[in-house]
Formats: structure tokens, sequence, C-alpha cells
């Protein structure tokens, strides 16, 4: 079995289930991908039956198409529904950092200005990709900033279709969406919910302003 696999306590169909998010979401399977069960198992080293069950999950969220006769495959999305996803993403990420900001939550925003340094700290340090990565902690983090459990779970489900739009960013892009980060999280510390807002909503158009019929 795959030492990552067999290092977790996790079921079993849930640790198949984050692998195949992460390879989807990171780009290593494109936009209509086919998705096929044995080949899968055998990478992975595990059985058919949790790729099956992970593969349903993530259908039901979205990710993933199951098809009769032709199998599981990487969502295509149409243009229009693409700038569907910018949209309704937007408006709820500029909603989440209104909240934020209004909120002031001591401990949370600790751990944002956390965040904040961090990031600049990888930034100055010439790592991108460590940058990458901690996209999803500044995400995260402004998201329990909210403080709305509703609109947490909504976004979750945005944010991993949308990151599959914009997976394979280069360094440069990597490079100016964290300092757009860096000013939604400044303005959410400094009590500004209309400029959070502002800011949040304009940073997820700009990621999408590459994408077919933008």
């Amino acid at each position: 079995m795959n030492k990552a696999l067999g290092a977790t306590h996790a079921p079993l169909t849930k640790v198949v289930k984050d692998a195949l998010r992460e390879q989807i979401l990171g780009g290593q399977y494109a936009s209509g991908a086919r998705l096929v069960e044995k080949r899968i198992s055998e990478e992975l080293g595990v059985s058919r039956m949790p790729v099956r069950e992970a593969l349903r999950e993530l259908a039901a969220e979205g990710l993933v198409k199951i098809e009769p006769r032709r199998g599981a495959s990487v969502s295509l999305l149409s243009d229009e529904q693409k700038q569907e996803l910018i949209e309704v993403r937007a408006t709820l990420e500029a909603l989440n950092a209104k909240l934020a900001a209004r909120r002031q939550d001591p401990e949370q925003l600790a751990e944002l200005r956390a965040v904040l340094e961090s990031g600049e700290k990888m930034i100055e340090q010439g790592d991108m990709e460590a940058v990458f990565h901690r996209n999803d902690a500044f995400h995260e983090a402004l998201a329990r900033a909210g403080g709305n459990s509703v609109l947490q779970e909504i976004m979750q489900s945005l944010r991993d279709k949308t990151s599959m739009l914009f997976a394979g960013n280069d360094i440069e892009a990597v490079r100016r969406s964290w300092q757009e980060h860096a000013e939604i999280l400044r303005a959410v510390i400094a009590g500004d919910g209309e400029l959070a807002a502002l800011l949040a909503s304009r940073h997820v158009h700009n990621a999408g302003s590459g994408l077919p019929g933008s």
C-alpha cells in the first residue's frame, strides 16, 4: 500500500477521497480527464471498492461526473458555468470578509496575523510553492473569522470547484494572489468591512480574469 495511505487511521474511503481531491485541485487531472478505478487503485495501493466510493462522494460534491458505461471523469464546466461560479464565489467571499471585519474576534485576528506574516515571509524567501499551499490556510482562517457556519460550508464547496479553474497558476500569479490576500487580511484586521468586501470580491474576479469567456 502507498506509504501515505498506510500511515493514516482514517477510513480508507476518506483517505482515497482526500488524495483524489488534492490531485484534481492541484491540476494533476485536467477538467474532463477520465478517472479509471483500476489505475487509481494501483497507484494508491488500495482495492477498487474505496476508490469507487470516493469517486461517488466526489461526484456528490460536484468535482467528479459519473456517467453510465463511460465511468468517472473530472467535471467539465462550460464557459458560462465557470463565470457563474466566479460571480457567486466573489459575492460570498465579499460577505465573509465583511463579517470577519465586523466580528473582530481577538483569537481569530491573531490567527489571521500569523497567516499573513508566514505568507509574507515565504514570499521574501522566494518559496512560491509554499505560498501556493498556504492559500488553504488563508481561506480557512478567513472563513473561521467570518463566524458563519452555513456560509463556511457553501464557500468550501465553491472553493473546491473554482480551484480546478485556477490550477496551474505561474509563480508571478501566485505572488500577486498572496499580495491580494495580504490586503484583504489587513482590511479585516483594521475592521474595515467595506474595504475587505471590495478586496475579496476583486481578488476572485482577478483570479478568474484569464478564463475563457471572461
